[in-house]
């Protein structure tokens, strides 16, 4: 959260350093040394399935040549089917022993066929990834069936040396190493993803950085960093590096991707696609899938916002307001207040605002049918009753020795006298996670996971003597997988969830994460969303948002269009810093629209809900990036101002108040799923006019989109699906879909075709459902169904009864 007229200089947990190296194509910059790998002096097969490489920084000429010449270490291997492995260092015990944390992988059997001779080394790592490597001179070809992915060309993978910038890890003023390696771009090529980036969706000619930070939502810094980016050139490249990794995407040589890693080493996996879908499932069999949320955590979360005052009147009468303005509310949120001012955290709600913690969640869950979930950080301030216990046991970050004594790192910025956590000391993560057993013991569902981004890095030490910088970043894995742990074992599997805010490689475990702290204003909610979309893109499957922004009172405009942007979303919270974010503060008509938009998203949850399983299976987020589903459409990849909610329902969120909005339709028909109007598109842009209470949701061709049925109440995110739903369909030709039940389990499945005008339906697993036929008429039915009734566009719905049925159309 930003802290209001808070100014200050982060020294502690800053590093200065300037990774573009040269100036130009020919010349490096003063203090700064780079030895490039030149040519293969050494090579061997290992192991049957790996190549090892060792280049010299010089041409070779005598053997007098081999003296005073830094070498650089090269290996080839494939951790899995259409994954390239490259590792490469300097000095191997400087960079094996580097006190780094890595990130588990998930590496298989998998053995690449690897051929060495004098002039090439190869590895095919199978579905036609290939890694081709000249031995003289040095250079690396990546080749997806047969065509150029990427490459190391000439001067591309170096070892440098930088006189400019003290070493913080050193007593003496040392230079800082970096290993670096600068990938080929080809003409045309366009790069997309390193986690949640709020600045242009495109990420050429950018400077990234990968450096956590509490920056707000409108600017380069971002609370999750992710190494990892997809290229429309079909290939992927994950950095298997948790530390401060810049990338210069055609910012520096304008065709290639330089990547500097501090050390002495570097890791780096080449992805092959073909299409971004294949990467992604790719990168997070890899890296890790998404866990499965509960499906109550996709109703709307309404919190009691950051600083304001309130007690459990003030929790109360918002609670009673949404249920008198019959808006479904599915968890209510504590924000920081539920805990003492300057005790936190001591996990323990403030006795003078809520005397009986227990009795209150209790009469909460049972009069209102919700789950709670309260704000928590891993920072123990100094009056909080638990900072002794921690300090004496060694449960927070500690200094170094010879800096204050060794004691705990403190600092006023946030709670005053606080501790940091130290999640590498497992008795401290037990210690940490019994405070929170006991408050799910009293009813407490998940937890707000906030901050994990402000980790000193200087003069500071951990428990197992992890690298200080590279810890930064991997301090947030650590945070949030000890949080969701124990909801998870307290809960069961597919029953835990965070609202997490930081987040490096692997924190896709641990869902649902969201934005951040953003403005007030319509620019914010476009950040918002490119900020989501580049993290969707980076094995992140669920997101969300403050609706309404949360820094200053959005205007009522701005409130009414994020509610629907924000209910389109796969996760849903209404938040805000020193207002309320209760729709009746803002207008009549704000009940009217989060009312509408509420319940709409509770319709959709047979449909929403299966994507979350997908997600959890392979990778692919619910909420998607155009890139995802219209890889070959160079005008779709690279809007960022819409996306699709599962693969058949395209959003495009109004960011104006008039209601005027652009859009981009790829190629096909499309059904207003609000306004019954069919688009038809050449690969376009449209122009159209939204009130508060509509926006462009657009059902694609060949499409089912299963939803409640017509009678539903809609006022719960958690219900039968597999009974009385509604098969909606749209210029079916072939295609088939499938319910899930709330234990993430399919059991209803769903087969469509459209033969000379006859629409045939074939249902396994229920025998009453209706089916809609959006935008067709003279409907004719030829099986066990019967006309049920039309709805407000003209659309005839069928209520059925068996496992099959048809319909003819004119």
């Amino acid at each position: 959260m930003l802290r209001h007229k808070m100014e200050h200089y982060s020294l502690d947990r800053h590093i200065d350093s300037d990774t573009r190296f040269s100036r130009g194509m020919w010349e490096l910059k003063h203090g700064v040394k780079i030895k490039w790998a030149t040519e293969v002096v050494k090579s061997e097969i290992q192991d049957g399935n790996s190549i090892y490489n060792v280049a010299s920084t010089s041409k070779i000429y005598s053997r007098g040549d081999t003296l005073n010449v830094p070498t650089i270490t090269i290996k080839l291997t494939s951790p899995s089917e259409g994954i390239i492995g490259f590792e490469a260092y300097h000095h191997i015990s400087t960079y094996k022993n580097s006190k780094e944390p890595e990130i588990k992988l998930n590496k298989d059997s998998y053995s690449p066929k690897v051929v060495n001779d004098d002039d090439f080394s190869n590895l095919n790592a199978g579905d036609g990834a290939v890694a081709k490597l000249e031995k003289n001179p040095f250079s690396v070809e990546f080749l997806g069936e047969d065509k150029l992915l990427t490459k190391l060309g000439r001067n591309s993978l170096g070892w440098v040396e930088d006189r400019r910038y003290l070493n913080v890890n050193s007593q003496a003023e040392k230079a800082v190493t970096y290993m670096t390696f600068q990938l080929h771009l080809s003409v045309g090529e366009k790069l997309f993803g390193l986690g949640e980036r709020f600045g242009p969706f495109l990420k050429n000619g950018q400077r990234v950085q990968m450096w956590n930070e509490d920056g707000g939502t409108s600017s380069e810094w971002t609370y999750k960093n992710i190494p990892f980016y997809i290229s429309s050139r079909g290939y992927g490249i994950y950095v298997d590096s948790v530390s401060n990794v810049i990338f210069e995407l055609q910012s520096e040589r304008t065709n290639r991707v330089n990547i500097a890693v501090p050390g002495e080493g570097v890791r780096f996996y080449i992805i092959k696609g073909p299409d971004p879908k294949t990467i992604l499932n790719r990168f997070t069999q890899l890296t890790g899938r998404p866990s499965l949320p509960p499906a109550w955590t996709f109703g709307l979360w309404l919190t009691t916002s950051f600083t304001t005052n309130y007690d459990i009147d003030t929790v109360s009468s918002f609670l009673d307001g949404m249920k008198e303005r019959d808006i479904p509310l599915s968890t209510f949120h504590f924000d920081c207040f539920w805990m003492k001012g300057f005790q936190w955290c001591d996990f323990e709600f403030d006795p003078e605002y809520f005397p009986n913690a227990t009795k209150m969640l209790k009469q909460l869950k049972e009069k209102y049918n919700i789950k709670i979930c309260v704000w928590i950080n891993s920072y123990i301030g100094q009056e909080s009753k638990l900072f002794k216990e921690a300090d004496e046991n060694h449960y927070l970050i500690r200094y170094k020795s010879t800096v204050n004594g060794g004691g705990s790192y403190q600092t006023d910025l946030w709670q005053a006298g606080m501790g940091i956590v130290d999640f590498t000391n497992p008795n401290a993560v037990r210690w940490y996670q019994d405070k929170l057993a006991s408050l799910i013991d009293i009813g407490v569902d998940c937890f707000k996971t906030d901050f994990g981004e402000r980790i000193p890095v200087k003069d500071i030490e951990y428990y197992d003597g992890s690298d200080p910088i590279a810890m930064h970043n991997y301090y947030t894995l650590l945070y949030n997988k000890c949080v969701f742990e124990i909801l998870e074992k307290k809960l069961g599997v597919h029953k835990a969830c965070l609202f997490a805010r930081s987040a490096t490689v692997g924190g896709q475990k641990y869902p649902v994460h969201w934005g951040g702290d953003c403005e007030s204003s319509f620019e914010a909610m476009a950040d918002s969303l490119r900020g989501g979309l580049s993290l969707t893109l980076c094995g992140y499957g669920y997101w969300s948002h403050d609706i309404g922004g949360f820094e200053g009172q959005p205007l009522p405009s701005v409130y009414k269009r994020w509610c629907a942007f924000g209910l389109l979303s796969s996760h849903s919270r209404l938040h805000g810093s020193g207002s309320y974010r209760v729709p009746w503060n803002f207008d009549d008509e704000s009940s009217v629209v989060l009312a509408k938009f509420t319940k709409l998203k509770l319709s959709l949850m047979p449909y929403i809900y299966r994507f979350a399983i997908d997600a959890h299976n392979s990778g692919i987020p619910v909420m998607r990036a155009f890139l995802l589903e219209f890889p070959s459409d160079p005008n779709a990849i690279v809007v960022d101002t819409e996306y699709m909610l599962g693969d058949s329902l395209l959003v495009a969120p109004v960011f104006n108040a008039e209601g005027d909005i652009e859009y981009y339709l790829p190629k096909g028909e499309w059904y207003g799923l609000l306004d019954g109007k069919v688009r038809s598109s050449t690969g376009e842009w449209f122009n159209e006019i939204h009130d508060f209470k509509s926006l462009p949701l657009l059902v694609k061709s060949n499409s089912i989109i299963v939803t409640s049925g017509p009678n539903a109440k809609n006022d719960d995110p958690v219900y039968d699906w597999n009974n009385q739903f509604m098969i909606n369909i749209f210029n079916v030709a072939e295609i088939e879909t499938k319910i899930p039940n709330s234990k993430g389990e399919f059991t209803t499945f769903i087969k469509s075709k459209d033969v000379d005008g006859t629409i045939t339906v074939e249902v396994k697993g229920s025998s009453n459902y209706y089916i809609k036929l959006l935008n067709k008429k003279d409907v004719t039915i030829n099986g066990n169904a019967k006309l049920y009734q039309l709805d407000e566009f003209g659309n005839s719905i069928f209520e059925v009864k068996g496992s099959s049925t048809s319909f003819t159309y004119k």
